[in-house]
């Protein structure tokens, strides 16, 4: 039986519990495909069943866990044709905010921001991960709200989820001497973004989103085994959409 770690905070019991199956998630102690039971997880935290019921739902609702009807919840497993896909279309739609964010962004929007970066430098080693994986998704949902656009802030929401950041931050578990340079990359990486944003550059903050996203295929295809031609694919359709539209 997996053990899970009960780390007290000031947040409600149900995303105490997720957090810390979130954390055992990314340290790949619990695998895709693998049950998350209500009944032993809330025994080993010595919990009742409704919060442990509700982080399950919160787990579901960010596309980390899935649903199987009368069986349970279990870490959702990714073919790699759902991981291409979920590829292709972030790399869609954070190409589309990054231009309408740098077009709409308010001084309070980029200050957000820049408070989303200084609170990711302070998550830098292996165990904090979990926070980095977070803040780092708050960074990107907040340029998706600078973008000002309704449906693409619903659909980015939806794609994001689908997106299986999870399975690359546990591969730093399985390699811990990448932590660094993969941490320093992607604080550039927001850097370059936020610049762009900063100055109102459209066509730069696309250019800097999109090699962001594309850093990820290179993950995507060194840990998690996806195909080169099926990542590159996704790229050139992108890449030829956008200078199409310029």
């Amino acid at each position: 039986m997996k053990s899970i770690e009960k780390e007290l905070t000031h947040k409600p019991l149900k995303e105490e519990i997720y957090d810390a199956l979130h954390r055992q998630i990314i340290a790949g102690k619990y695998g895709p495909g693998d049950w998350l039971r209500q009944e032993d997880i809330a025994g080993q935290m010595g919990v009742s069943m409704t919060p442990v019921r509700e982080a399950l739902d919160l787990l579901v609702a960010k596309g980390i866990a899935e649903r199987v009807p009368y069986r349970g919840v279990r870490v959702r497993e990714m073919s790699a044709k759902d991981i291409v896909e979920a590829y292709g279309m972030r790399l869609i739609l954070e190409a589309m905010i990054a231009r309408d964010a740098a077009l709409n962004i308010t001084p309070e929007q980029i200050g957000k921001i820049e408070a989303i970066m200084e609170e990711m430098n302070r998550h830098v080693e292996l165990n904090e991960m979990p926070q980095e994986r977070q803040l780092s998704r708050e960074f990107h949902a907040a340029i998706a709200e600078a973008s000002g656009n309704d449906l693409l802030i619903k659909l980015y929401a939806i794609v994001a989820n689908a997106f299986p950041d999870w399975l690359l931050y546990e591969a730093l578990f399985r390699n811990p001497e990448l932590v660094g340079g993969s941490i320093a990359q992607t604080h550039d990486e927001h850097a370059a973004i936020l610049e762009a944003l900063r100055n109102g550059d459209s066509d730069l903050a696309v250019q800097a989103s999109i090699e962001h996203v594309m850093d990820s295929g290179k993950w995507l295809e060194d840990y998690l085994n996806i195909p080169a031609k099926l990542l590159r694919e996704k790229e050139k359709q992108v890449t030829h959409l956008i200078k199409k539209s310029k």
